[in-house]
């Protein structure tokens, strides 16, 4: 029996990713320990395209991870877990890399590929000063004036900030102050 008739048929002629039937193919995760079956998935056209693709991800078709992140397949795990941490901004994402456990051997397979890339070295939250996880959307307040620089005014402590934005540096964040979208320290702000 080869790979993909084996794989079609532990993952029931579907994506083990999304669920989907779209022109199935073998899917080799990247940086594995062993070749062959252990280390592939049975992935559709639409994932394989995004997986592959330097675009951004699209969000709302990666959602889908929230149920194959618990496969009992570990290249399925692998892969989902390697898929989310591109989602550092999204609160589902981060509560199911959170939620997941992956043993050493699994976890370093996971974080090979990305620490290979650059993407990401560790999963890491943007936290305020007081240590509490900020998410995109969150209203935060100002713990100390600071001036900011190129646009003439000094963001007063106590300013509330509405609907930041999370960026890949998770000591920053983005919002709007006196109507200028400007970068801020994470660690300068408390969530409101």
């Amino acid at each position: 029996m080869s790979i993909f008739e084996s794989l079609l048929e532990r993952a029931g002629a579907k994506c083990e990713l999304c669920s989907g039937a779209h022109i199935l193919d073998v899917y080799q995760v990247p940086s594995s320990p062993t070749p062959g079956e252990a280390s592939s998935i049975l992935a559709c056209q639409i994932c394989r395209d995004q997986i592959e693709s330097a675009e951004p991800l699209d969000v709302n078709h990666w959602r889908c991870l929230s149920e194959s992140i618990w496969s009992e397949h570990e290249p399925v795990k692998v892969m989902s877990y390697r898929l989310l941490s591109r989602f550092q901004g999204e609160a589902w994402a981060i509560e199911l890399i959170e939620q997941i456990y992956l043993d050493d051997e699994s976890l370093n397979w996971a974080r090979a590929e990305m620490i290979e890339k650059d993407e990401v070295e560790e999963f890491r939250p943007t936290l305020d000063s007081n240590g509490t996880r900020l998410l995109e959307g969150d209203s935060v307040t100002l713990i100390k004036d600071l001036d900011v620089k190129g646009a003439g005014f000094t963001a007063k402590r106590g300013t509330l900030v509405k609907n930041i934005s999370l960026t890949t540096d998770p000591k920053h964040i983005e919002g709007k102050v006196n109507g200028v979208q400007i970068v801020l320290v994470a660690a300068y702000l408390k969530k409101a």
